[in-house]
């Protein structure tokens, strides 16, 4: 079993919400991320949600802006935050410090390009090595995962689950990046991290992954038609295109006057988890 550092816990809502450390052999680094553990009888196990964060983000903003934790103790729903990119000295940053590439935007893939390829293996680490150590740790059922995530969160919570349907129950995003391949976020991401190379790109989009075959039994997305990004960079009419071609049943709600903040996250969090909570309770043991 994998040693954790405990940062810190607090009880909420009769459970506990703690932030944990360890070191990571996916990206050679110490990794923070934060775990909320409902009330349970002893022995039980419970269902994980996974939340991927969007650019700049850490495990810290969705655990203090979010609004999960009432939900997630009602419905008994163990909740992992998992950080954006690797940290600490040594770990290759964007030349200019920009906020759409290096440290906080890891995109959720594994890096094969100089200098990011010795750290930023943030695909292994959220789909395999983070999993295992929660699975060890946390009394979580891991026959019962599902993810969800916003912005370059929500691509990374769309390609995963699009990548391991059987691993996923259920798969939702807030205002995602639904084709990093056409867009400049992406773009500049997929190219830093990948190289140049396009198809390897297709494995880490949502769009180029179903148009490949890949498929889920549905999928919820909230979309603020406010959001400052919506036209240039989430394109979500990409996706609607791409599930009906493709027969994947898709919710797109487009919310009037909603921007890209945790405002709107955490008004249409609850409803994201009984989405999940819906699409898990008939696994409960």
């Amino acid at each position: 079993m994998q040693a954790l550092e405990t940062v810190s816990q607090n009880l909420s809502h009769g459970g506990v919400q703690g932030v944990y450390k360890h070191h990571s052999a996916a990206v050679g680094t110490d990794m923070v991320f934060s775990v909320f553990v409902p009330a349970h009888a002893q022995g039980a196990k419970m269902p994980v949600v996974w939340y991927l964060s969007g650019l700049t983000c850490t495990h810290a903003n969705v655990t203090e802006k979010g609004e999960f934790r009432a939900l997630c103790a009602e419905l008994g729903l163990i909740f992992v935050a998992p950080d954006t990119s690797p940290r600490g000295g040594g770990v290759a940053d964007d030349a200019d410090a920009a906020y759409d590439f290096g440290l906080g935007a890891g995109f959720y893939v594994d890096a094969t390009q100089a200098p990011f390829a010795a750290n930023y293996k943030m695909w292994s680490y959220v789909t395999q090595e983070l999993p295992d150590l929660v699975g060890q740790n946390f009394p979580a059922d891991m026959d019962r995962q599902s993810i969800m995530g916003h912005s370059m969160g929500g691509h990374g919570a769309l390609t995963a689950g699009l990548t391991f349907p059987d691993r996923y129950k259920a798969v939702s995003a807030f205002s995602p990046i639904v084709a990093p391949s056409q867009v400049p976020w992406g773009q500049k991401a997929l190219t830093g991290y990948l190289g140049d190379d396009i198809l390897t790109w297709r494995k880490h989009d949502a769009i180029a992954l179903i148009e490949d075959g890949a498929r889920v039994a549905d999928i919820l997305v909230d979309q603020g038609d406010a959001d400052n990004f919506l036209a240039e960079q989430l394109k979500p009419q990409l996706l609607v295109e791409a599930c009906e071609e493709a027969g994947i049943p898709l919710t797109l709600r487009l919310q009037p006057g909603y921007d890209h903040s945790y405002y709107f996250i955490s008004s249409f969090m609850a409803d994201h988890l009984q989405w999940h909570a819906e699409r898990l309770q008939h696994r409960i043991k």
